[in-house]
């Protein structure tokens, strides 16, 4: 009888709630200089079939966040001190190496951000695709290259049989990403997160990789999280944007209502530095300032430092703001998020839970 190729099938309760649930997250370095503390309790979930877009500058603990979900961490010096990672339910955190190692791959991928560095250059991309069949699914070598010619088909590689054999510094940055975004598909999982997966892209090829990830995420009906720093990449793609500053979320929102109304400080100075065609020949907004060391991350609102809002109010300076419930949905680390949103009818400040 030949190799099985098939899906492996899902873990119980698999239709049941969110695919990952990311709760009270801790992660920090230790370094010669000191603790620095990347990421600082953050909370966020996901569903089959949906998109969530984490944003922020970098520095801000979006891609430290991923890899301590996905397991890669590297350790020492990064360490997760606190918080539970629950996929399909279970919590990954408590999972040994070899559990973790399964669920990896088959069940959640990630798609790296520069393609040439996390591909072998000494391996051909068709012996790189067909490991995962080879090392998850028992398939022989030759099953492995059909099954890497069909996945480069799949995300539009022109001569697929042919440049199967190619090594990754022969293809360009777009078909390089094409190539980490097939190695992340091969074994269909119920989870793929993206980080940064158009960096260093032109824009063109950027609109191409995004619509090749929308397209894939609708057909396999996967979760999608989209790590990024550009508000701009995700506008028609993601479903609910979180946004991260110094460790934290600071704003959760539908897509569409953060960009119509802001209800953190920070979210309104991306958004706001975005070009537009509208404001043409005027000066490109910059929020002022630099994003806080996160060895000596300043007490109260990490954001106070460079918030147009904060004026001197003491508050900023000294209570370290919750996640204030805006509206079903919404929710806005910000002590006076009524006044960014600028609704004065806003609900009172019911902490989100």
């Amino acid at each position: 009888m030949g190799t099985s190729l098939e899906r492996e099938p899902a873990s119980e309760g698999a239709g049941e709630g969110p695919l990952l649930e990311v709760r009270d997250l801790h992660v920090e370095f230790r370094t010669r200089d000191g603790v620095a503390k990347a990421v600082n309790g953050v909370d966020y979930a996901v569903g089959a079939g949906e998109t969530l877009a984490v944003l922020g500058e970098s520095g801000s603990g979006k891609s430290v966040t991923a890899q301590a979900v996905m397991g890669i961490l590297d350790s020492p010096p990064g360490f997760v001190t606190r918080g539970e990672v629950l996929f399909r339910g279970q919590d990954l955190l408590k999972m040994s190496a070899e559990e973790r190692r399964k669920v990896r791959g088959a069940r959640m991928a990630m798609i790296f951000q520069d393609a040439l560095s996390a591909l072998n250059p000494v391996l051909t991309v068709g012996e790189q695709l067909g490991e995962m069949f080879r090392v998850h699914r028992g398939a022989s070598r030759k099953q492995a290259r059909e099954k890497a010619v069909e996945l480069m088909e799949r995300v539009r590689i022109p001569a697929a049989r042919e440049r199967v054999r190619s090594y990754p510094h022969q293809f360009s940055g777009g078909m390089r990403q094409r190539v980490m975004i097939a190695m992340a598909l091969a074994l269909e999982p119920d989870l793929i997160i993206a980080d940064e997966p158009t960096t260093a892209l032109d824009v063109t090829v950027q609109a191409q990789v995004m619509e090749l990830l929308a397209e894939l995420q609708r057909e396999y009906h996967m979760g999608l999280i989209l790590i990024t720093h550009d508000l701009g990449v995700v506008a028609d793609v993601a479903d609910r944007i979180a946004v991260m500053y110094a460790g934290r979320i600071v704003e959760t929102s539908p897509v569409h209502d953060i960009y119509r109304a802001p209800a953190h400080p920070y979210t309104r100075g991306l958004l706001d530095s975005i070009p537009r065609l509208d404001r043409k020949g005027r000066e490109l907004y910059a929020i002022k300032g630099l994003p806080p060391s996160l060895l000596h991350i300043p007490p109260g609102c990490p954001f106070h430092p460079r918030c147009p809002q904060m004026r001197g109010r003491e508050v900023c300076r000294t209570d370290l703001p919750p996640l204030y419930r805006v509206s079903a949905g919404r929710a806005s680390a910000c002590h006076f998020w009524k006044e960014t949103l600028g609704d004065d009818s806003a609900a009172a400040h019911d902490t989100a839970t």
